[in-house]
């Protein structure tokens, strides 16, 4: 374990499932606010309810504001408008920041609230049952849609942009360099940042769409992720078939 993680995490093993990318992103997250020599106590961390709420706490020694299904964003606006000099991180899986959650997530960045929001992508509500999401690709199986999902999923990039948001970014798990700057730029920019980190989840997704073989569906994700350039290249459908990775913000 390197300096910044005993420096930060408050337990030694976390309750993820084998093979779940929620471990890699609590690493990228506890790295990136050590790079930024963030103290303790003008941080707090706001999650609702899901796998990856529990990324902050209890993993994260430091304070943690874990609310409701939901509601992380008008949580995290309370506290921001309560204390300005606190610098706020948003934790929170696909399901509870953009299903349940996704009139606050876009009336945040409407609002352009100073803060961070990170959203673990792993296009299933993976702690309450496997459902779908609204992230949940066409044709993947979960256990509302034993069949395949009919309906796209959102481009949660695309979605906050569109609303306001002073920064977005969308990177795999499986590319941690990335991903820690992409934090580090995102916690850095005032006003409404957002982090979109694709994290696999063998247990729900994998297995209901046969791809439970932890390096089969890292493989997957890998192959799904392309740049803005090479998307560019691609038709409008080809497009919602994968992840345009990289940050989206040209001003």
């Amino acid at each position: 374990m390197t300096r910044s993680m005993e420096h930060w995490l408050r337990v030694p093993h976390t309750a993820f499932c084998p093979g779940c990318g929620h471990g890699i992103l609590l690493g990228a997250l506890v790295r990136a606010v050590d790079e930024l020599a963030i103290e303790r106590k003008n941080l707090l961390f706001v999650s609702g309810i899901g796998c990856a709420a529990w990324i902050p706490s209890p993993n994260i020694e430091v304070d943690t504001l874990h609310t409701v299904h939901g509601r992380a964003v008008a949580y995290a606006t309370g506290a921001k408008l309560a204390n300005p000099k606190l610098t706020v991180i948003v934790v929170s899986g696909d399901g509870d920041l953009s299903s349940i959650g996704g009139n606050h997530l876009i009336h945040g960045a409407r609002r352009n609230i100073d803060m961070t929001v990170i959203c673990a992508n792993n296009q299933i509500y993976g702690m309450t049952g496997g459902q779908t999401a609204s992230t949940t690709p066409v044709g993947a199986c979960t256990a509302t849609d034993p069949e395949g999902s009919q309906y796209r999923p959102f481009d949660l990039c695309a979605l906050v942009n569109a609303a306001g948001a002073a920064y977005a970014a969308r990177w795999p798990v499986s590319a941690p360099r990335r991903l820690i700057a992409s934090l580090k730029t995102a916690i850095q920019t005032e006003g409404f940042s957002f982090v979109e980190a694709i994290s696999p989840c063998p247990t729900q997704f994998g297995r209901r769409n046969r791809l439970d073989d932890v390096t089969a569906l890292y493989d997957q994700m890998q192959s799904l992720c392309i740049t803005r350039q090479e998307a560019e290249t691609l038709s409008k459908q080809q497009r919602l078939e994968r992840f345009v990775i990289g940050e989206f913000n040209d001003d």
